[in-house]
């Protein structure tokens, strides 16, 4: 039964998500925040959503990179490199992105009867995106089923797993991983040197699966 609206990217693990539940789906919402990457991994949202025949709305936030604080909305060369372990990658911390995309997703949820939310954040987050840990999901749960007459529901199956885990799910479902993004500069290619193109590099490794990103020159 389609009874579900999905956050997704167009990065690899909403893209993945969106396969995973594709028959619980009904609408698949994105959101353009002004991202210094937006140009690159939006188009590839909508390619799967087609590809799946997903209705697919892209929703503008503008007001965020006009307001808020990050390195992701801040040009290329903004964006530091190295692994997201590293201290200054949370300069690359949208505040407060996925309480504000959740909260949009589920007043759309409520518009079309529909009863859950799917976002796709995972294990390897938790270290420096305070929005996507467990007790975050669980507290964002919590008000959505508070806060709606059909009681919606938050539901992020990826939260406890590893990038690599989602990769392996994903080569499962055969998506076509050449089709998305993760790179935060937004340029032409993969820079391979930002921490989400390290961890991408490093999920493919662990996942033992072929990676078919492809990256700047070193």
């Amino acid at each position: 039964m389609k009874d579900s609206v999905i956050i997704v990217s167009g990065g690899l693990d909403s893209v993945t998500l969106l396969y995973d539940k594709a028959e619980e789906i009904a609408l698949a919402i994105s959101f353009d925040y002004g991202q210094n990457h937006g140009a690159r991994e939006l188009p590839f949202a909508e390619y799967h959503c087609t590809k799946l025949g997903i209705p697919h709305i892209t929703i503008p936030l503008s007001f965020m990179h006009r307001y808020f604080k990050s390195s992701l909305l801040d040009g290329a060369e903004a964006i530091p490199e190295g692994h997201y372990a590293e201290e200054n990658m949370k300069s690359t911390v949208v505040p407060f992105r996925n309480g504000i995309m959740l909260a949009i997703a589920t007043g759309i949820a409520e518009s079309h009867g529909l009863k859950r939310v799917y976002i796709a954040n995972h294990g390897g987050d938790h270290t420096i995106y305070p929005d996507c840990r467990p007790d975050f999901i669980r507290a964002m749960d919590g008000a959505a089923t508070a806060g709606t007459f059909v009681n919606v529901r938050i539901e992020a199956p990826y939260t406890n797993i590893t990038k690599a885990d989602i990769v392996r799910r994903g080569t499962a479902l055969d998506i076509d991983y050449s089709k998305t993004w993760s790179c935060y500069k937004g340029a032409d290619l993969h820079c391979g040197k930002c921490g989400t193109c390290v961890e991408r590099k490093e999920a493919f490794q662990e996942a033992g699966v072929n990676d078919p990103t492809e990256y700047e020159p070193a």
